[in-house]
């Protein structure tokens, strides 16, 4: 049996049927395929603040890696949290490869303080038409990301629900997970 063969992952595809287990009120959050910033703002009838936690080159563990079929061990991980009147609601942990941040592509990705969706849903630079990979998860202490949020918010539930999205940026791959906070739910989704 291969390496490969062998991982587990606690994520599933959107269309497993994973998403009918979440609770109703995660159910809009967790199945948008449009961008998420533009879905808060809407709800929060105003700009959301990105709050920049880290932007760095890191490893990737294997279950991220796989997303770039094992080429990838190392590259540029952004994590941000995405916030309402200083009180976050999501926690985006973004993957860019190093190919992913070259040539065209460049200038884009100097993101500054702005969210990484304001760049992926631009009309100027539009990402791939092809159906993203998305796939959900209910993550608990075991999980990596969620050991991070809990650095920031002791009083994180477990499990929270999260998603992540393989975006082409110009033919270029990004991942983007998405933690959502319990604080996302004060707000109402809206279509």
């Amino acid at each position: 049996m291969s390496h490969r063969s062998r991982l587990r992952s606690v994520w599933n595809r959107v269309d497993s049927g994973e998403l009918h287990q979440a609770p109703r009120k995660w159910q809009p959050w967790l199945s948008d395929t449009g961008s998420l910033t533009q879905k808060i703002e809407r709800a929060i009838g105003q700009k959301l603040e990105v709050v920049v936690l880290s932007d760095c080159r890191q490893n990737l563990n294997s279950d991220e890696s796989r997303y770039f079929h094992f080429k990838i061990r190392r590259c540029r991980v952004r994590e941000v949290l995405l916030c309402a009147n200083q009180v976050p609601l999501v926690m985006a942990h973004s993957i860019i490869p190093t190919a992913s941040s070259c040539g065209s592509n460049h200038p884009i990705l100097r993101l500054g303080k702005r969210p990484l969706g304001a760049v992926l849903f631009a009309k100027t630079h539009q990402h791939s038409k092809q159906k993203a990979r998305r796939e959900i998860a209910h993550l608990d202490q075991k999980n990596t990301l969620w050991k991070k949020c809990f650095k920031r918010f002791k009083e994180l539930p477990s499990p929270v629900w999260s998603r992540r999205t393989l975006y082409q940026l110009k033919g270029h791959p990004l991942l983007v997970t998405e933690v959502f906070l319990p604080s996302l739910l004060r707000y109402p989704t809206k279509p």
